[in-house]
């Protein structure tokens, strides 16, 4: 029952086989001849076609060289920039300009506004910033700590300045000092600023929804004196520090390079 069903299978693939067969030699002849009377058309096309596309590849690839040469000579200048800027912008005097302009920063800090009361805050929620509630009892940074942050800001410009100019000795403890300095700065601004600058103080008796708001000076501040820290300890995790053995470096660049192969003369004198 089941070996008549395969053996017509078979037949019927043998006869499929034997039409394809069939249908593929007679193809052939009429292939060939179409294949040679194409041939020289395909040919003249082609040759046609080259002899117009030659002038345009040739500009093609001659403004990819001219890109590629500009560009080989702007990675050849930006190296010799690079090589420049670094001698002269080291780490440590990286370090130093960042201290220094925290320094900056920090005394111009406290001439900004840090804190404010809102009047009405509420009334004002959905205009979608079209309007903003007036602002009563402004001040800047250093009214709430007697600008003691002014000489502290400035004397760090001076140490970042001494990091700059000085390393050794000097630049440590310049960087000791910047630290203490910050951390002083952060202490300030954490302790005395923050509870003065969400203090509604006596306006909450005079306006109804009044509320303190810290202003941009708190952040600027606050990001000064951080700036400051982070300088500091920069310069004592600087990788500068890393002294880099050049004998070693060229001991093992002697050990890596081949050595030539001793002539039999010399083998001989060795094993004699």
């Amino acid at each position: 029952m089941i070996a008549a069903p395969r053996s017509r299978v078979t037949a019927f693939s043998r006869r499929v086989d034997r039409a394809a067969n069939r249908g593929l030699e007679r193809s052939y002849p009429p292939l060939r001849r179409a294949w040679k009377t194409l041939l020289p058309l395909l040919s003249g096309a082609a040759g046609l076609a080259w002899r117009g596309l030659r002038p345009l590849l040739r500009w093609f690839f001659l403004a990819l060289a001219g890109v590629e040469a500009v560009l080989r000579a702007g990675g050849r200048l930006a190296a010799g920039a690079a090589t420049a800027i670094a001698t002269v912008f080291t780490p440590r005097r990286g370090i130093g300009l960042v201290i220094a302009g925290a320094g900056a920063l920090l005394v111009v800090s406290q001439f900004l506004d840090y804190h404010g009361v809102q009047i009405g805050g509420a009334q004002y929620a959905g205009l979608g910033g079209v309007a903003k509630p007036p602002t009563v009892d402004v001040k800047t940074a250093g009214e709430a700590h007697s600008y003691v942050l002014v000489p502290i800001g400035a004397l760090t410009v001076l140490l970042g300045l001494a990091v700059i100019l000085r390393g050794g000795r000097l630049g440590r403890l310049a960087a000791a000092a910047t630290i203490v300095l910050g951390a002083a700065s952060l202490a300030v601004i954490l302790l005395i600023d923050l509870p003065h600058g969400t203090d509604v103080g006596a306006q909450s008796s005079r306006f109804a929804g009044a509320v303190a708001v810290l202003e941009k000076g708190f952040a600027a501040e606050l990001a000064a004196a951080g700036g400051v820290v982070l300088g500091g300890l920069l310069y004592y995790a600087r990788p500068c520090l890393i002294r880099i053995n050049l004998s070693g470096r060229a001991a093992s660049a002697r050990r890596r390079r081949p050595r030539r192969r001793a002539s039999s003369r010399a083998r001989v004198a060795r094993s004699a």
